[in-house]
């Protein structure tokens, strides 16, 4: 599904991702972890195409973003941590609209918002002007907007941020559902939520790619004999643990 090869990105002298390489077959649910700075968000923009690698190779099936930029992004649905909403449309009409920009078909348009509507629980508030949304509806709608023309590939960048914990929840539970259809990359600081929803992690750290692994046997490598069991966050840590040094 998606392959990067060698991947860098330089911002004049300072080196944001370099030579990151990794495979991720089709419906797999990936977090994709890192501190603020580590180069998660470039990596992110390289693969929906709004940026372009200094160097190296991305391929989403079997596409090269950097030649074919308008067809990868027919393949993506990309869920930024502020969604891209127009608080006076009515949650309806936003989705007409997406619906319209990415190219869905006139006569499918209508079936697309309908199924999006029911998958994101959004029937109950489809008339309701978004600016009066709660933020987990809000963000549900930013979901909704991100498939309505069925993408492949679905990258989610701080999905729950400033979520209570039952819109949390619910959120959470979406994105599992969604996985049956579309492989799912997915950013967080919450790592309890990554641990929860996510079938493998890949890390970043100052630009390079630190962690590969599926989530449990990550776990079992990094657990010592006789010592409380380990979550992600402990891992985490673990791994930048002499920059936490004081």
């Amino acid at each position: 599904m998606i392959i990067t090869k060698n991947v860098c990105k330089k911002y004049g002298a300072f080196q944001a991702l370099d030579n990151v390489s990794f495979e991720i077959k089709r419906g797999e649910i990936v977090g994709f972890l890192g501190k603020n700075g580590a180069g998660k968000t470039s990596l992110m923009r390289i693969l929906t195409s709004y940026l372009q690698a200094t160097s190296g190779e991305v391929f989403i099936d079997g596409i090269d973003v950097a030649k074919n930029s308008l067809q990868i992004r027919q393949k993506i649905g990309y869920l930024p941590e502020t969604p891209p909403l127009y608080d006076n449309m009515s949650v309806k009409d936003y989705l007409r609209f997406a619906a319209e920009i990415k190219d869905v078909p006139a006569k499918r348009r209508r079936r697309q918002i309908d199924k999006v509507l029911e998958q994101c629980q959004l029937e109950g508030v489809s008339h309701k002007t978004i600016s009066t949304l709660s933020k987990g509806y809000k963000q549900r709608v930013g979901i909704a907007q991100a498939i309505i023309h069925e993408p492949a590939l679905l990258i989610l960048d701080e999905p729950t941020s400033g979520l209570d914990p039952i819109q949390n929840r619910q959120v959470r539970q979406l994105i599992q559902d969604l996985n049956t259809e579309r492989t799912v990359i997915l950013s967080s600081h919450t790592l309890a939520e990554i641990e929860q929803v996510a079938q493998r992690v890949l890390m970043i750290k100052a630009g390079k790619l630190i962690v590969d692994e599926d989530l449990p046997t990550l776990i079992k490598q990094n657990q010592l004999e006789h010592q409380p069991a380990l979550n992600l966050e402990d891992i985490f840590i673990k791994y930048h643990q002499e920059e936490c040094v004081v």
